[in-house]
């Protein structure tokens, strides 16, 4: 279900204002700032959500992410999609329905970047399958033995993180020429791979997401 704006969207100046660091708008802007310090994102690309009792807030499309400010920040109901907060002159994020294709599945943060290491292991990924024959949805970049997997949960509902011996699975899809028309694969990939936390984008990126802000964080940078 698509968005839909509301007649006093470009108001409702409260929902963005607060001094508290952890507010969702000044968290996004501070982690948009922390990828593009990293090289994850560049210029307007990538983007992040947070979801905060019924709201969900969202970096906007068209903004370079180092100089994102809170008054930016576009506000949704989640329950009715419907826009409670959108600053005139800028447009809502291409990646608004994958983001809530996560929340709808009680994530609480999700984090799209562009990481070249990303982008990278998914050709990786695909030369070795070609290879084998290996049909593209079937596609996961898997990697076990390195102390970095254990900061990754084992799967929503199940107790604990991945050990040094387990097996990291994530899943693969294909990119589109435009964003939002990734949310069908990225939807089927969670069905697919229930207990994954994060969906590789061919050629584009991650998408990363976490019951908080703290694990979407630590489990992007992982």
């Amino acid at each position: 279900m698509a968005a839909v704006e509301t007649s006093s969207a470009e108001r409702n100046d409260y929902l963005v204002t607060s001094n508290d660091p952890d507010h969702p708008a000044n968290l996004i802007c501070t982690l948009c700032r922390n990828f593009y310090n990293l090289g994850w994102v560049g210029g307007t690309g990538g983007g992040t959500s947070i979801a905060r009792g019924p709201h969900i807030f969202i970096a906007p499309s068209g903004v370079q992410k180092e100089l994102m400010q809170p008054t930016n920040i576009f506000v949704l109901e989640h329950a009715s999609r419907s826009y409670l907060r959108k600053p005139s002159r800028l447009k809502p994020s291409a990646c608004t329905p994958l983001f809530l294709a996560a929340f709808d599945r009680g994530a609480g943060c999700c984090i799209h970047t562009h990481s070249q290491w990303a982008v990278l292991v998914t050709l990786l990924v695909d030369q070795e399958a070609q290879a084998s024959g290996q049909k593209a949805e079937d596609q996961c970049f898997e990697i076990e033995k390195i102390e970095q997997i254990k900061g990754i949960p084992r799967g929503r509902g199940k107790a604990g993180m991945l050990g040094f011996f387990d097996k990291l699975k994530v899943p693969i899809i294909e990119n589109t020429a435009h964003e939002e028309d990734l949310t069908q694969s990225l939807e089927e990939a969670m069905e697919r791979h229930p207990d994954t936390y994060a969906v590789l984008v061919r050629r584009h990126g991650v998408y990363v997401w976490g019951d908080d802000v703290a694990k979407a964080k630590t489990q992007a940078e992982r």
